[in-house]
């Protein structure tokens, strides 16, 4: 073999060599990103609905505890404040998509407890945001208000502000089957100091939550009953229709209306006399602990139980005896508990 020819072969198998490092190189960096990306632990966020700002909150307190810790946050939601099915489905999806944890904030306390059951039984963490299940054992562990203890304060405060006046009270209710529904509305007849069916009651609208739904449940209760003078509001969506309602009929400075939830709006609302007083909830706390106790779960395997209550405060600007509370400035410095 001539000296020239030889130097050609060396050549072509040196390049032939070197592309074959090359490409196994590649090919070894191509496995890594993918085994990284196969080990980013997934963390899965399904909540009531993707529009109402307290779950905006929420997903947006998620998102950033996720990125902090490493995670990798799906969220997924209902396509309306009910909307049992979708909340299953994306369960479902979450499974499948190999979750480490679900964070849940559920529209029916026990309309889910069959996929709940699906995903624990699969090694899945679940954990309850905001609602409880009912049983409250379902799920591994629950952050959220104590919502009876919520709904006490706003009655509490709504009866003590209303003073001597008799009582023409009118409910806007969310959605049936919650435990937060019906934990709130409960503690309100409690704080207010009746019980269901008190003639004091001049009736009830279902709102589920939404703005839209509490101006027209407030409008027809107004028509029935001219004479309401306090409303109870399940959310600050709801306060803020029945407050239009209110206005339309020209009764907006004739009637006390009392809410739940401290966003940076409802504390303004509070602040301007649209409504009384708001009880703050902290979601922001909520997600954040949720996300963490994934995180811990995906590292040692030790899982959080029981309720934990991320507490809640009475936000008014005419304080009432014996009640605690804080003013609008420290309301609109804390609303929903972060930034």
């Amino acid at each position: 073999m001539s000296a020239l020819r030889l130097s050609r072969t060396f050549a072509s198998t040196a390049l032939a060599t070197t592309a074959a490092l090359g490409f196994a190189v590649f090919s070894s960096l191509a496995v890594a990103d993918k085994a990284e990306a196969a080990e980013q632990v997934i963390v899965g966020l399904v909540t009531k609905t993707e529009v109402n700002p307290y779950f905006v909150k929420l997903r947006q307190a998620a998102e950033a505890e996720a990125k902090k810790k490493g995670l990798k946050l799906i969220a997924r939601f209902g396509k309306f404040d009910g909307d049992n099915e979708g909340q299953v489905a994306a369960i479902e999806d979450l499974i499948s998509a190999g979750a480490k944890g679900i964070l849940v904030t559920p529209n029916n306390s026990t309309g889910m407890l069959g996929i709940i059951k699906k995903a624990r039984d699969s090694g899945i963490l679940v954990i309850a945001l905001d609602t409880a299940t009912d049983p409250a054992d379902a799920v591994d562990a629950t952050y959220a208000t104590d919502n009876f203890e919520a709904g006490v304060k706003q009655g509490t405060y709504a009866k003590k502000a209303l003073g001597d006046k008799k009582p023409v009270l009118a409910m806007l209710d969310g959605t049936p089957g919650g435990t937060v529904d019906t934990f709130r509305h409960n503690g309100y007849l409690q704080g207010f100091g009746i019980k269901e069916g008190d003639p004091v009651i001049a009736g009830s609208a279902i709102t589920n939550g939404a703005q839209d739904k509490g101006q027209t449940g407030m409008e027809n209760l107004l028509s029935k009953n001219g004479d309401i003078n306090v409303v109870y509001t399940i959310n600050e969506p709801a306060a803020a229709g029945g407050y239009a309602a209110l206005k339309s009929f020209g009764k907006a400075k004739a009637v006390m209306l009392t809410s739940i939830d401290g966003s940076c709006q409802g504390v303004k609302d509070v602040k301007s006399g649209k409504v009384a007083a708001t009880v703050m909830q902290f979601p922001y706390k909520m997600a954040v602990a949720g996300v963490d106790a994934v995180a811990e779960y995906a590292k040692t395997g030790k899982k959080p139980s029981g309720f934990i209550n991320t507490g809640s405060e009475l936000i008014s600007d005419k304080p009432m005896p014996g009640l605690d509370s804080k003013d609008t400035a420290w309301g609109l410095k804390n609303c929903w508990g972060g930034e």
